[in-house]
C-alpha cells in the first residue's frame, strides 16, 4: 500500500520582502598586526644549550611565561627569555603559540 507524501508548500518570495542591503565595514587584515607571543602549557620547561634534550640546561621557564623565539629547528625552538636574558632552545612539545582571528 502506497501512502500519501505530504510536502510544505513553498511559496515564491516577492522583491519588496528581500532583505535590506547591509553596509560592509572595511575588514582588518591581521597580518599587519605583530605576531603573538609563545608560552608554555607544561608545568615548566627547561632552556637548553642546544635542540636536544641531553644538552646543558641553562634555565627553566613556568607555565604561561611568555617569550620571543628567534628560530627554529625541528622541534625546536631557540628563544630568549625577556625576564632573564637567558637564551637558548626549548621543545615546541611543551610550548605554544597564542592565535589571532580576524574576522571579514
Amino acid at each position: 500500500m502506497l501512502g500519501a507524501l505530504a510536502l510544505p508548500v513553498l511559496s515564491a518570495t516577492t522583491a519588496s520582502a528581500a532583505p535590506a542591503a547591509v553596509s560592509a565595514a572595511p575588514a582588518s587584515d591581521c597580518y599587519d598586526q605583530p605576531p603573538l607571543p609563545y608560552a608554555v602549557h607544561a608545568k615548566a620547561v627547561t632552556i637548553r644549550s642546544k635542540a636536544s634534550s641531553k644538552s646543558t640546561a641553562l634555565g627553566v621557564l613556568y607555565k604561561s611565561h611568555k617569550f620571543s623565539v628567534a628560530k627554529k629547528s625541528g622541534n625546536w625552538l631557540y628563544i630568549t627569555d625577556k625576564s632573564t636574558g637567558v637564551k637558548g632552545w626549548v621543545s615546541g612539545t611543551y610550548v605554544y603559540r597564542d592565535i589571532r582571528m580576524c574576522l571579514d
